[in-house]
């Protein structure tokens, strides 16, 4: 049976309810073998460091696996999802060097690789339970128990076999490389690996002068940022094509040679110097200089090093055009020099730094400085030998170590590399045979990575990882690369079953070719070829699962961030092309990176992001969830992660879903109470509705099921997120409280059946659709709402949780796509005529005479026409009209200046633009409208330049006792007839009746079922209005109101005494309540007036000024003078109106300045004066109100003040304000009016969409312009914002 759902709900303890029902029942292994034997749909989880906690990055991409893989599931795929951890390389090594104080091989060799192994392996799986709790609590389904690591020998072994085969196919080969080296952790990285941490540096920068030795006198002179590499110089390179010039400085009589293009290194204007020559560069190829060191002077004799060579990597854009050379500090040094035969691959390598970035004895007078300490050192003994020509400084971007945060090097290394580059084009074929969401990623990012493809050295000078397994002769000829345990066993005659260093090192191979014994290679393998590696080691392929393996390649789905372009993403493709010639993966959802609130990166030390399992607890795990995969970072682009986007999840999407399913279980239990109707869902049986609203909802959920359906098959999260999310808000706006009445059974037993039945159809759907989304809430509405489904006697299948379920297939019988076309067009109308009220203040409860829509679409308007109850009801208007003729009602299009825009475009001209702008004429805007394009002042202007907007005449427009306000959306024009009578203001009056008697009802916390009695006493007018209105009220409160006095025997649940438009009311509630009475302190009546009798409203003090801030805009006050008192349900007799806003913006004319005091006053239809004097003797007039700006004014119905109005001399607003930014548009927010009267938030909210053309948008407030202090108009007290600067977010 169905159990009651609670008013209120805690969204993570309930999570925690059913993340314990998850661990009762082992919902994700059931689930598996729930789903053996179907198709199987293949994922990789690319595997995490366990060296720490998981954060946003790892949540984000874990959801969005999560995400794909349950709806795969869902789908009817069996998904195996296994959890790796990534347990060799430097993120571990580091941490061990740091909590040792390992500073270099020495001290590893001093403790043994054994016991410096022991310490990496004890720290691999510190973190790595937290990691499971942590996953497991935000609602990710993978496997922990059946989990792969990198250490695991059978994983190693795998790793093994890969390597063989690329050894077999002669893609491995051992070479000096210069490559970016980590002096911290000293080993090399990969180009990938330094790609990933730039900084803006300061370095030394030097020019150097290099005399030729035919002519002493002549300097060559170069550039470098790099002062530690020129002990290593062995050359100088020059551009061939490019002019250089040899010059003489006048001051000092000194003769250069250097680029043409790069004077400027050197000279600061071109007096400073005299060009005595000019060549190209290849005139200096061969040009012997005189070396700045003598460390390596016998290069000379050898290969002739210390001379000029050429090369066209040389550019203009720094340094002299001169670049020295140090063959083995970098790439293009180390080509150039080979090329030119300076150095040889067969020579000894001329490298005097050690692996710790030190100098070695080769440099004897730095021996033992760490490079960057000795560029100080070097430049001071260059200056000294008079070598030194300019000493400075340059910033620029330079490679940093991911893991120690210190400066890379560039070094010449031995390693093992494999042969990438001649692999370049069929990389790139396999990459066009994969998918990627976003495309950009694959076709910019990684395809342009792919196009400059390196041959790839996966060799580390370290201990802990996989050995590279190859023993080697003495002489280095002799080479066996060893595949497998097997394999090992039978050469060596030991069996291992730990593959790491300190088993396997001292094995040997005997030599076939008499050389004694062969040994081990020292080197580990990179931990990238391991994880690029995993998914053939995960499965342990070749060796076990064979079949399952070659089933199940490539991977159906793979999802890691946007930085793995260069790692992750970039090793498989590597690999997998390498040994299989195809793609690892199908398909690819690339995540953008998740930064704190400020933009800057997540830092634990600045604390500058909440802990993810604090949200988790605080806002609940599926929030998190919701608010991460909606988020720009699904699009590969950054998000800045704020605590309040959760929040806002919670409170508009999960709490209206969560009380329309509440409302939907609520009137189920209703209808089998009290008509004892039985209530039974028979999914895949139901039959279409008669009623309109019910075939559209129905219609709009069963094309969202199937647009969904496409797009998780395009893999596009960032289109399915907020088609979900409109769901909601469509059934809870909309079809809930369009039928309201009907689901609690007003229509009859039958058509409350069948509304039920809809609801219950569009919600189970949905339930199923957001299953993989947000696995908790859905279940828990499933545990309940599955009491109601029809039971299949004859079935087998275990249905105790929604995720056991399959997705719903869309239903095209109940699609019909014309009816969802028309509700969207009478929501358009509704939301229009919505806008209207607010923009003038008449709260829907007052029914107003018409609403007029108007559209060039005939089709539009037949479609308003046949939805015309549901807008008449929506709107409160007792008639519809619906026309092509707009200027029957004297509407014409009227056009504003997009000041930030256009300001921005045209700076100077901004002003007379805009009067032109201004004055653009109704056709013009209307051919605008229609191109998209008009031109002004000879700019071509398009639609961010300018607003346009309707505006209805006032002679034209107003008929007789009709009062016009308008609004569009661009395709149809709202009208909306604002002049009141007075029975339709007795009407909202009854619907004020109505309202309290709910608010009470909610106070006392009574349920719908709850039976009672309603008393009240009513001061005389208002209880003409509540007998005149007697039906009317009990058809919506569905209890008879009594006069007071309440029977002594009634049980009385909760009393109260309120005003409704100067009116009193007393009300008592009595019956036996379902739950127990609010409190004790509101048993008995009271009144706010004392003796029960209406009193006018006294006036008030006006708003204090603060600190001299006034309203941006201009202004006036308004006092109601003689027995004339506020209507409409607005009480106070001085009100503030505002002459423009924003500021030099809409400015009013004497009559609607008329029109808004009676607005404010809630004097619609009254026949009223405005005065700028108290004596009432001068009536405003005039089409401009600049003169009355900043006084007070008198309203009247007649020409004589009985003398209870004095004159004001009052300056400053008599009500509360904000002055608010938005755009460069400054604009006034009354935070009450009249005064006393204050405004709520959604009204404050309005106000501001109004005032910038908002229309429907989500407005958020701010007290800084930088975003930090936004402002919680649902729970701040609005009058503390007084005179406070605001920015509309």
């Amino acid at each position: 049976m169905a159990k009651t759902v609670p008013d209120s709900i805690s969204f993570p303890d309930e999570e925690e309810k059913i993340y314990q029902f998850w661990k009762d029942i082992d919902a994700f292994q059931t689930s598996l073998k729930l789903s053996k034997g179907r198709p199987k749909y293949s994922f990789y989880d690319g595997p995490p460091f366990a060296t720490g906690l998981p954060h946003y990055g790892h949540i984000l991409a874990g959801t969005i696996k999560d995400v794909v893989t349950r709806w795969a599931h869902m789908s009817g795929f069996y998904v195996e999802r296994r959890f790796g951890w990534d347990c060799h390389g430097l993120p571990i090594e580091h941490e061990i060097d740091k909590a040792l104080g390992i500073k270099g091989p020495d001290d590893v060799l001093k403790m043994g690789v054994k016991a410096y192994n022991d310490e990496c392996r004890k720290i691999v799986s510190r973190y790595s339970s937290d990691w499971k709790e942590i996953i497991s609590r935000l609602g990710r389904w993978i496997d922990f128990d059946n989990d792969y690591k990198s250490m695991y020998p059978w994983y190693m072994e795998s790793i093994w076999w890969v390597f063989k085969q690329l050894y077999n196919k002669g893609l491995i080969y051992r070479g000096y490389k210069v490559m970016p080296f980590s002096t911290a952790c000293n080993t090399p990285l990969s180009n990938f690996e330094s790609g990933q941490n730039y900084k803006d540096v300061v370095d030394p920068a030097v020019i150097i002068s290099f005399p030729l030795e035919e002519d002493p006198k002549t300097l060559l002179v170069a550039w470098t940022t790099t002062p530690w590499t020129l002990p290593s110089n062995l050359a100088l390179c020059v551009h061939p094509d490019l002019d250089y010039v040899k010059v003489q400085e006048k001051s000092s009589g000194k003769v250069y040679i250097l680029m043409e293009a790069r004077l400027e290194a050197l000279f600061k204007t071109e007096d400073e110097y005299n060009i005595l020559d000019k060549f190209k560069g290849k005139t200096l190829d061969g040009m012997k200089y005189k070396p700045l060191f003598n460390y390596f002077s016998y290069m000379r004799e050898k290969t002739g090093a210390f001379r000029v060579v050429t090369g066209t990597y040389v550019t203009t854009d720094a340094g002299t055009g001169i670049v020295h050379q140090a063959p083995y500090f970098g790439e293009d040094d180390y080509s150039v020099t080979l090329a030119n035969g300076i150095i040889s691959k067969e020579m000894s390598v001329i490298c005097p730094v050690d692996a710790c970035g030190c100098f070695t004895e080769d440099v004897p007078d730095f021996k033992g400085m760490h490079v960057k300490d000795a560029d100080k050192h070097i430049i001071k003994r260059l200056k000294a030998d008079g070598r030194l020509v300019h000493e400075g400084t340059c910033k620029h971007s330079y490679p940093f170590c991911w893991r120690s945060e210190t400066p890379l090097i560039y070094k010449a290394v031995p390693s093992w590399f494999v042969r990438v580059e001649q692999a370049r084009e069929q990389l790139l074929e396999n990459n066009q045979k994969t998918y990627w969401v976003p495309d950009f990623v694959k076709e910019k990012r990684f395809g342009n990575w792919l196009r400059d493809a390196r041959d790839w050295a996966v060799s580390r000078n370290r201990y802990w990882g996989t050995p590279v397994p190859l023993w080697v002769s003495e002489d280095g000829q002799e080479v066996v690369c060893i595949g497998s345990v097997a394999e090992l066993k039978e050469l060596t005659g030991v069996e291992v079953t730990d593959l790491h260093r300190e088993n396997i090192d001292h094995l040997t191979i005997p030599s076939a070719q008499g050389k004694g014994v062969l040994r081990r290679v020292t080197e580990v393998f990179d931990c990238w070829f391991e994880s690029g590696s995993m998914p053939y080691a995960q499965s342990h392929y070749p060796f076990s699962s064979k079949k399952d393996f070659e089933d199940t390649f490539p991977a159906d789905f793979i999802a890691e961030g946007i930085d793995q372009t260069r790692g992750w993403f970039y090793t498989l493709l590597v690999l997998s092309t390498l040994l299989f010639g195809k793609p690892p993966f199908r398909n690819l959802v690339a995540n953008g990176l998740v930064l704190a609130s400020d933009g800057q990166k997540m830092s634990k030390r600045k604390k500058n992001y909440p802990d993810p399992l604090e949200m988790a607890h605080k806002y609940g795990a599926d929030a998190l969830r919701l608010y991460l995969i909606n988020s720009p970072a699904v699009r590969a682009e950054n998000l800045r992660f704020k605590e309040e986007g959760v929040r806002d999840v919670v409170k508009d999407v999960f709490l209206p879903w969560y009380n329309a399913y509440r409302f939907l279980m609520q009137n189920v239990e209703r209808l089998e109470r009290e008509e004892g109707s039985k209530f039974v869902y028979k999914e895949g049986k139901m039959e279409a509705s008669g009623n309109y609203m019910d075939r559209w909802i129905l219609s709009f959920t069963q094309s969202l099921v199937k647009f969904v359906t496409k797009e998780m098959a395009a893999y596009h999260l960032y289109t399915v997120m907020p088609a979900l999310v409109k769901f909601v808000d469509q059934l809870t706006n909309w079809y809930v409280r369009m039928n309201r009445r009907r689901l609690k059974g007003e229509g009859g037993v039958a058509d409350c059946h069948k509304a039920l039945e809809s609801f219950y159809s569009v919600l189970f759907s949905m339930t199923k659709v957001m299953a993989p989304f947000t696995p908790f809430l859905t279940d828990l509405m499933y545990q309940n709402m599955r009491h109601l489904l029809a039971k299949d006697e004859t079935s087998k299948d275990d249905t105790r949780s929604v995720h056991f379920l399959m997705l719903p297939k869309a239903r095209e019988d109940l699609i019909h796509t014309e009816i969802e076309s028309a509700v969207s067009r009478m929501q358009t109308v509704i939301e229009l005529g919505r806008v209207i009220r607010d923009r003038a203040t008449l709260p829907v409860k007052y029914p107003l005479k018409e609403v007029v829509a108007i559209s060039n679409d005939p089709k539009a308007l037949e479609d308003i026409c046949s939805l015309e109850t549901y807008i008449l009801e929506e709107l409160n208007v007792r008639t519809l009209t619906t026309t092509t003729d707009k200027e029957k009602y004297g509407v014409q299009l009227k056009a504003e200046p997009d000041h930030k825009v256009l300001g921005s475009k045209l700076k100077g001209e901004f002003k007379a633009v805009s009067e032109e702008i201004r004055g653009l004429s109704d056709s013009q805007l209307t051919a605008f409208l229609q191109t998209g394009t008009v031109k002004v002042k000879g700019y071509d202007l398009e639609t961010e330049d300018l607003r346009v907007m309707f505006s209805v005449s006032e002679k034209k427009g107003q008929g007789e006792g009709h009062q016009y306000e308008a609004h569009s959306d661009g395709k149809v024009l709202v009208l909306l007839d604002v002049s009141p009578d007075q029975s339709m203001l007795d009407e909202g009056v009854a619907r004020e009746v109505i309202n309290r008697v709910q608010r009470l009802r909610k106070k006392a916390k009574l349920q719908p079922s709850d039976e009672i009695t309603v008393y009240y006493k009513a001061s005389e007018d208002l209880g003409h209005i509540i007998r005149e209105f007697s039906d009317f009220i009990l058809a919506t409160t569905k209890q008879p109101l009594k006069l007071y006095p309440v029977p002594p025997s009634e049980n009385v649940i909760i009393a109260e005494a309120m005003t409704i438009k100067n009116h009193t009311l007393d009300m008592t509630l009595t019956g036996t309540p379902s739950a127990p009475p609010a409190s004790t302190a509101a048993a008995q009546p009271t009144s706010k007036s004392g003796a029960g009798k209406a009193k006018s409203t006294p006036s008030l003090s006006p708003a204090p000024v603060v600190n001299g801030v006034q309203p941006c805009v201009k202004f006036v006050n308004v006092q109601l003078c003689g027995d004339l008192t506020a209507g409409e349900g607005r009480t106070g007799t001085q009100a503030t109106v505002l002459l423009e806003n924003p500021a030099g913006q809409h400015g009013l004319s004497a009559d609607q300045l008329l029109a808004q005091v009676q607005s404010a006053f809630g004097l619609r239809g009254r026949n009223v004066q405005v005065f700028e004097d108290a004596k009432l003797s001068k009536a405003v007039g005039g089409a401009k109100l600049g003169n009355v700006a900043g006084k007070t004014l008198y309203v009247s119905t007649s020409t004589t003040n009985d003398g209870n109005v004095t004159e004001s001399s009052l300056k400053s607003p008599v009500c509360h304000f904000a002055n608010v930014e938005s755009g460069g548009k400054k604009a006034t927010l009354l935070l009450e009016n009249p005064r006393g009267c204050t405004c709520s938030a959604s009204e404050l909210l309005d106000q501001v969409r109004a005032v910038y053309g908002l229309n429907s948008k989500a407005v958020v407030l701010s007290q800084s312009e930088d975003k930090k202090d936004a402002v919680k108009v649902d729970s701040v007290d609005l009058l503390s914002l007084h005179s406070k600067q605001l920015y509309v977010l």
